[in-house]
């Protein structure tokens, strides 16, 4: 049986972060606020995976409030998140991931991200898509105050 699952995610600009995006540290002038590395993109991914196995969200899993999940590296967290959809049973079979953000461009990272996101998630990197837009200087991404990210999995139970 498959499965799909969504997720999305929203991250303020902070002063004196670095921009970790897909697990790929991005120059940028400002990083996101957030209680761990704040990686807009992998927290979008994560939550389509938890989402397609019913599982939750990343809140629920590693909630804000533990500290052993302050500056934690995202990628380190999807690992585990994959881990436990192979736990119950679950193959990840595709990933398509969207990222808003005015500035910076990203398109000279995305081959990056996806090959850091493939491999915590163990699969091929050609089942992981990452793609970059702007919104058109419209709303709080047009106005450089944060970025957001959504992401589909499909997921394949096994049976």
């Amino acid at each position: 049986m498959l499965r799909i699952g969504h997720g999305f995610d929203v991250h303020a600009f902070a002063e004196g972060r670095r921009l970790i995006l897909g697990g790929v540290d991005v120059p940028c002038a400002r990083g996101l606020a957030g209680h761990s590395d704040a990686d807009v993109l992998a927290h979008a991914l994560m939550d389509a995976v938890l989402g397609a196995m019913r599982a939750g969200d990343i809140g629920k899993l590693f909630p804000d409030t533990d500290p052993a999940y302050e500056g934690a590296d995202s990628l380190v967290l999807m690992r585990r998140v994959a881990e436990l959809a192979r736990e119950r049973g679950y193959r990840i079979l595709d990933v398509d991931c969207t990222v808003a953000a005015q500035a910076p461009k990203l398109a000279p990272h995305r081959g990056r991200m996806r090959e850091n996101m493939a491999a915590a998630l163990g699969v091929p990197v050609d089942a992981v898509g990452v793609k970059a837009t702007t919104t058109e200087r419209l709303g709080f991404v047009g106005r450089e105050e944060g970025i957001a990210a959504w992401a589909v999995v499909l997921l394949d139970d096994g049976r």
